[in-house]
């Protein structure tokens, strides 16, 4: 079997810690791998590697059907089928695009419908969905490619896609495969460890707000920086941190080992409010720590039906209304949520916007995680600086004071962990996930499939207001951040 792995890069991250897991669960069970990416990689991949220039992030400006862009498209898609043909004299077998539908470069799609017509086995395997609230990289016009394969890496995608149009034969549920960490014994145990690139949906202010309440001694530590370090919401959280003295250590995976940084911890934390996989709920059970934080119930689902348990996770920090300027935050959610409708290129219904109204004001309390970053630090100043309001707020959510007394919620059950780390190392192990994968890629080879996309049903699927959050926001919908 002849498979080529395509992406836009191969930079540090995610997807292409995914792309090198496929290529050696593949190459171990003697698949013929090509990686093709856009942009040379650094140091030896360990597998045959193909450039294609024109894969590279792009302008997203233009629309396809105009003849620069055409003539783009083809020249990309003639460049793919060149890359494989001069490394085995043949198409491959399975041409596995990852993220295709994540707006970078605005030639790949219209290439992939070229390629499609052309008899070319595709799989494209979709990490994110634009349609999750991120405008910013949403392919405005054309559709996307028909009669090819799909896949995704949990199952609420999977669910919305087959409600959008694709058919059970043609959608594929494909987990990512878990590293196995593990932690330097002997060392001092002192940090909560939030080991994660400090991004606006990783939300950050909550974690300083969770410093609030952890004993002294103690800090919570983020291991890596944004991408752009001069990130503005990033620099905010560090000179709020710094200004009111808060526990809190950044990009410490700049200078240490993440196996230090996990024999230094006490358990892993996690305050996301939106994941593609989840490879924090996952990857600390291997390393014999703990899970405590913000549960995704999308993603934790997925991971329960295999047989894990999160016995430390919270579904909301709910703060009083009282703390919370809501006249300024309804006019912030209900603009932000016009400038997101509208980088879709919608207007947004009035009935979206009394739901959302009336989601906020039915309850006496409001979650944390949806606030807007100005928010967030506005009720982070006020904790800071009154114990009384920090009772107040504990007495709304129970768990905050047994952190607070250095309880970590059965963080430490040995039996918990071993468990989970177990069921870990079996559901998403290489053996069990190179099972799926090449099953998926069997079914892409034996089975033609006639299928399309909704586009318009898979933004209602997604655009849900009473999932709405501030901070988890692609770059269009959010609003400029105030020092």
């Amino acid at each position: 079997m002849r498979v080529a792995q395509v992406h836009y890069h191969l930079r540090q991250g995610g997807v292409t810690s995914v792309i090198l897991n496929q290529a050696a669960a593949l190459t171990e069970a003697g698949a013929e791998v090509l990686i093709i990416a856009g942009v040379t990689p650094q140091g030896d991949l360990g597998y045959p590697f193909a450039l294609v220039p024109a894969l590279a992030y792009g302008s997203p400006e233009g629309g396809h059907n105009n003849t620069g862009e055409l003539a783009k498209a083809n020249a990309l898609a003639a460049a793919l089928l060149r890359a494989m043909e001069e490394h085995w004299g043949a198409v491959a077998d399975v041409v596995h695009v990852h993220n295709p539908l994540i707006q970078k470069n605005s030639s790949l799609i219209p290439a992939l419908r070229i390629l499609a017509e052309k008899g070319i086995r595709l799989l494209l395997q979709n990490h994110d969905l634009a349609e999750d609230f991120r405008p910013d990289v949403y392919v405005n016009s054309g559709e996307y490619p028909e009669n090819c394969h799909y896949a995704v890496i949990n199952r609420r995608d999977y669910a919305h896609l087959l409600r959008a149009g694709l058919k059970p034969e043609g959608l594929h549920f494909i987990p990512n495969e878990v590293r196995c960490l593990k932690a330097v014994p002997g060392l001092k145990r002192t940090r909560y460890l939030y080991p994660v690139r400090a991004i606006r949906r990783k939300n950050i202010g909550e974690a300083l707000l969770l410093s609030l309440f952890i004993p002294k001694g103690r800090t919570i530590a983020f291991t890596l920086p944004p991408t752009n370090t001069n990130d503005v919401s990033y620099q905010h959280w560090i000179a709020l941190a710094k200004e009111l003295k808060l526990p809190m250590e950044w990009g410490l995976g700049l200078e240490h080992s993440l196996p230090e940084l996990y024999g230094t911890s006490l358990c892993v934390i996690s305050t996301s409010i939106k994941e593609g996989f989840g490879f924090s709920f996952l990857e600390p059970w291997t390393a014999g720590r703990g899970l405590m934080g913000r549960r995704i119930d999308y993603v934790c689902r997925d991971f329960e039906e295999e047989g894990l348990r999160f016995d430390s996770l919270y579904s909301s920090i709910d703060i009083p209304l009282v703390y919370i300027s809501m006249g300024r935050l309804k006019e912030e959610m209900e603009q932000a949520m016009i400038r997101v409708y509208r980088a879709f290129g919608r207007e947004l219904p009035p009935h979206i916007i009394k739901m959302m109204s009336e989601d906020l004001f039915s309850h006496d309390t409001l979650d944390f995680g949806r606030l807007s970053e100005e928010a967030q630090a506005a009720i982070i100043r006020t904790l800071a600086s009154n114990r009384g309001a920090c009772r107040d707020i504990i007495a709304h959510n129970f768990f905050l004071g047994f952190l607070e007394e250095g309880n970590l919620g059965g963080t430490e059950n040995n039996d918990l962990i071993d468990s989970n780390g177990k069921t870990v190392r079996h559901a998403y192990g290489r053996e069990r996930v190179s099972e799926i994968l090449l099953d998926a890629y069997r079914q892409v080879m034996e089975h033609q499939v006639t299928q399309k996309i909704s586009k318009p049903m898979l933004l209602d699927l997604y655009l849900d207001p009473l999932r709405f959050s501030l901070v988890g926001l692609g770059d269009d919908g959010a609003a400029p951040l105030n020092n």
